[in-house]
Formats: structure tokens, C-alpha cells, sequence
């Protein structure tokens, strides 16, 4: 049960009513173990599997491709985790706090490049859960694509609650898939045997698994604490962070080194047909109408997050300019039908070149993720420390502006810097070829952003208000952020 504006009590329903506007203290529920499961769940499918895979196709080894694959789950999974820390405390979706270091109006910027994200993960995941779908309903992939798309529109209807129930099923459902996979394997091969002998190191390949794991938790920034900031602001901010961190590490580095022994054993059996490949390690008839089962419902999760966060993005968009932060039910529709809509179209259109579309996209996001994620991190954890005020966050005349200059040109400067570091099939930079074919590009637009917005904001600073303001004006102690071990001395 909760309270309504008016004291009342009411209650709670499975279909959302909230949008991006702030969470009351009198709705907050949830528990850590159902962030964990959340992320657990959403990273154990195939998307990640093949993602993983793609550190030996592309020419790495097994048993580094595992070793820099865990190195970059965990440096940006770090990333990720201090993102979903700020939802507690904030209680908003992760792009409107934005509005913060660029601006009320200057945020649609990295607001329109997370809807290409979101856009782009949900038309490489439509194309594996359509296929799956094909399968189990003995139909064309183009007809699986798009009943996939139209069950992801409900869902998303539903809003958060129904996703955080859907992340339970498919952690239990993904563990049950994956440990018969891997049983699988150690019954039919000798991993052990494949694991010491597929060894020959080389730094390009190396840093490249390091870049494909990295980037897939770094992608989840832009709307990680869209999912726990529902959570009471009382929950400390340090235990949300191992619970998002470890669901995501953990359930995703299981999926990646499922992705590379099947990679390395198929050899150029698997690209062009992942699907497949990964399906017949586990069996025929029944077991494969379960994994096919398992893959659908995997991205389920994962899809439904992405098309739930390109509504917020876009509601984040459009009452920037509005003013107001209150999204009726049939704008809420529209919002998601046409996000998903344009994500299945691609979907269509692109499912017969899947692999090497999806490398590419997913390298090339770094460019641009990575210094927004450096330069909102280090306002909140080192410049600000958590004190925001809400309320001018729908203001263009108020604390934050309508541009923030100093937010817009770091972010500016650190994706350009990148540029001549960057290695994707969209572009290469000239520095590349001097670093061995090395793409380091995501190091750079991490470090760089990031130092240059906290001296600039030393050197220009504005006024930051001591304490957390509501949107109803009531201010907050700030003793349980400050007394977090994650805020910056």
C-alpha cells in the first residue's frame, strides 16, 4: 500500500503510473536481492553470449579473451553500479539528473545519442528473439520479429514493477539454461584441455575483449538507476552498488565465457549462425524448444528495458522544453510504440548482417557514452555530491540554465579526443595503426572528460545547494549520502 497526494491510502498497481517525474518517499518499495536478480537475469542471454563470442572470432585466443573479458566486466561494471547508486538518493531516472551538468535544455544532446542506444540494443536483440521465436512457432523470422516487438510494447506498458518481476523468471530460467549448456560442454569437450592450449596473446586482441566487455556494461549507465530509484533513499548507497554491479558482472562474464568456448570449438561455423550453434550444444526437441524458450525470454528482459528507457528519454526530451515532467497514458503509448516500432523495423531490415553490424555499434557507442558517463560521475560523487536541486531541474532560467557551457563543450572535447583512438568498421583513427590496432579510445574518454569538468567546475564554479532539495521544497540530510564509502573525500 501507499499514500496519495491527498494521505489517502491506495493501492498498489502492476501497471506504472510514475514517469520521469520524482519518486515520493511514500512509494518507495524493493529490495537489493530484486536489483541483483534484475541485472543477473537481463545478462544472462544471447546477445551477451555473442558478444563474448566475438573476442575469438575477431581473433582472440580463449583463455585471454576470458581473462580481459573479466578485466573490462569489472572496470565497467563499476561504472555502471556508481550510476544506479544515484537512483536511491535522487529518486529520478539517470538522463534527467543531465539537466544538472548540461543544461535543462543543453541535456537533449547526450539524451538523443541514449535513444540511438537504446534504439540499436533493441533491433540486435528483436533479430535473435524473432529467430528464436521462428523456431518455436515454425514461422519466418520477419513474423518472430515482429510478434516479439509487439509483446515488448506491453510490457513495457506495465512499467517497473512488472520489469523487476520478469528479471526474478529470468534469472531462474537463465540459470537453469545456462548450467545445462555448460554441462553440456564439459560432457562433450575437453575445456580444460581447450582453455590452457588456446593460448597466444596479443595486446590488440587482448584490449579488444577488454573493450567488448566494458562497453556493454558502460552502455547500461544512461539508465541503470531508472530500475532502483524506487528503492528507499535510506538504502545505502554502497550496498546498491554491489548489488547492481555484482548482478551485471557476475551474469554477464557467465554468458561471455559461454560465448567463447562455443566460438572457439565452432570455429567458422558460428558466425552467421549463432543462434543455432549455441542451441545444438544443448540438444534437440524438447531441450532445444526449452533453449529456444530461455533465448525469447532473455531478451525479453533485456529489450523491455531498453524500450522502457527510450520512453523515459524521450519524456526527458520533450518536458525539458515543456516544462513539466507529467506524461498522460496515451503519450506514454505513442512514446513506446514508436520507439519500438522504429527498433523492430531495423530489426527487418538488418537481420541478415547481424554480427557484423553489431561489433561495430557497440565499439563505436564508447565514443560517446563514456564522456557523459565520466563528466555526470564526477558532478555527483566529486563536484556536487548528491546536492541537487529538483526542482530547478525543470527550469531552463533557473540554477542549472538552459545550456551549461562548461558540460557541453567537455563532452564535446571527449568525444573528439577520441576520435584518432577509436577502431570500429564505422571509422579508424590515425593513432590506431601506431598501437599495434589497438583501440584504446574508451580509456581516453573516461580519464580525459572527467578531469577536465572538475577543474573547470573549481575554476567556474556555481552555487550548489547544501542539501538535497525535493520538488516540493523540502530539503533532505544529506548524512546517509555523505556517509556512504562511495562519496569522494
Amino acid at each position: 500500500m501507499a499514500l496519495d497526494s491527498s494521505g489517502n491510502t491506495q493501492k498498489k498497481s502492476l501497471i506504472e503510473t510514475r514517469s520521469i517525474d520524482y519518486i515520493p518517499e511514500s512509494e518507495r518499495h524493493g529490495h537489493l536481492l530484486s536489483q541483483f536478480t534484475l541485472w543477473f537475469g537481463t545478462n544472462l542471454q544471447i546477445t551477451a553470449i555473442v558478444t563474448g563470442a566475438l573476442a575469438v572470432v575477431l581473433g582472440g585466443d580463449v583463455f585471454w579473451s576470458l581473462f580481459g573479458l573479466l578485466i573490462g566486466q569489472i572496470l565497467g561494471g563499476s561504472v555502471m553500479a556508481l550510476h544506479a547508486a544515484q537512483g536511491p538518493h535522487l529518486g529520478l531516472p539517470q538522463m534527467i539528473s543531465s539537466r544538472v551538468q548540461f543544461g535543462v535544455y543543453g541535456a537533449v544532446i547526450p539524451i538523443v545519442l541514449v535513444c540511438v542506444l537504446y534504439v540499436g540494443f533493441s533491433a540486435t536483440g528483436t533479430v535473435l528473439a524473432g529467430q528464436s521465436i521462428a523456431k518455436l512457432l515454425d514461422t519466418t523470422n520477419s513474423t518472430g520479429i515482429l510478434l516479439f516487438g509487439a509483446l515488448i510494447v506491453v510490457l513495457t506498458l506495465f512499467g517497473y514493477r512488472l520489469i523487476h518481476l520478469i528479471g526474478r523468471a529470468a534469472s531462474v530460467i537463465g540459470i537453469i539454461a545456462f548450467v545445462y549448456l555448460f554441462s553440456s560442454l564439459v560432457m562433450q569437450f575437453n575445456l580444460t584441455e581447450l582453455l590452457m592450449n588456446n593460448r597466444h596473446f596479443t595486446l590488440a586482441h587482448f584490449l579488444l575483449a577488454i573493450s567488448l566487455s566494458a562497453s556493454w556494461q558502460i552502455a547500461y549507465g544512461p539508465y541503470v538507476a531508472d530500475y532502483s530509484r524506487y528503492l528507499p533513499s535510506t538504502i545505502s548507497p554502497i550496498k546498491t552498488f554491489l548489488a547492481v554491479g555484482g548482478g551485471s558482472v557476475l551474469g554477464t562474464q557467465i554468458s561471455m565465457t559461454l560465448g567463447v568456448f562455443a566460438a572457439a570449438l565452432a570455429g567458422k561455423q558460428f558466425a552467421g549462425n549463432e543462434l543455432n550453434y549455441i542451441v545444438s550444444l544443448g540438444g534437440t526437441g524438447i531441450i532445444a524448444s526449452f533453449l529456444y524458450f530461455s533465448i525469447i525470454f532473455g531478451k525479453i528482459i533485456a529489450t523491455t528495458l531498453n524500450s522502457y528507457g527510450s520512453f523515459m528519454s524521450i519524456a526527458t526530451i520533450v518536458s525539458g522544453f515543456r516544462g513539466n515532467r507529467q506524461i498522460s497514458p496515451v503519450v506514454r503509448f505513442i512514446y513506446i510504440f514508436s520507439m519500438v516500432g522504429l527498433a523492430t523495423g531495423l530489426a527487418l531490415a538488418g537481420q541478415y548482417s547481424f554480427l557484423t553490424i553489431f561489433k561495430s555499434f557497440i565499439l563505436f557507442l564508447l565514443a560517446f557514452f563514456t564522456p557523459w558517463s565520466a563528466i555526470n560521475l564526477v558532478d555527483y560523487y566529486w563536484v556536487t555530491k548528491g546536492r541537487y536541486d529538483l526542482k530547478a531541474l525543470s527550469d531552463p532560467n533557473g540554477r542549472y540554465g538552459a545550456w551549461n557551457k562548461i558540460g557541453i563543450s567537455t563532452y564535446v572535447i571527449g568525444v573528439v579526443i577520441q576520435m584518432p583512438f577509436l577502431a570500429t568498421g564505422f571509422y579508424t583513427g590515425p593513432m590506431v595503426a601506431h598501437l599495434g590496432d589497438t583501440d584504446i579510445s574508451w580509456i581516453i574518454g573516461l580519464v580525459i572528460p572527467g578531469i577536465l569538468y572538475y577543474f573547470a567546475m573549481k575554476k567556474w564554479p556555481y552555487e550548489i545547494p547544501e542539501k538535497l532539495i525535493l520538488p516540493d521544497a523540502v530539503c533532505v540530510d544529506e548524512a546517509v549520502f555523505e556517509g556512504s564509502e562511495l562519496q569522494a573525500s
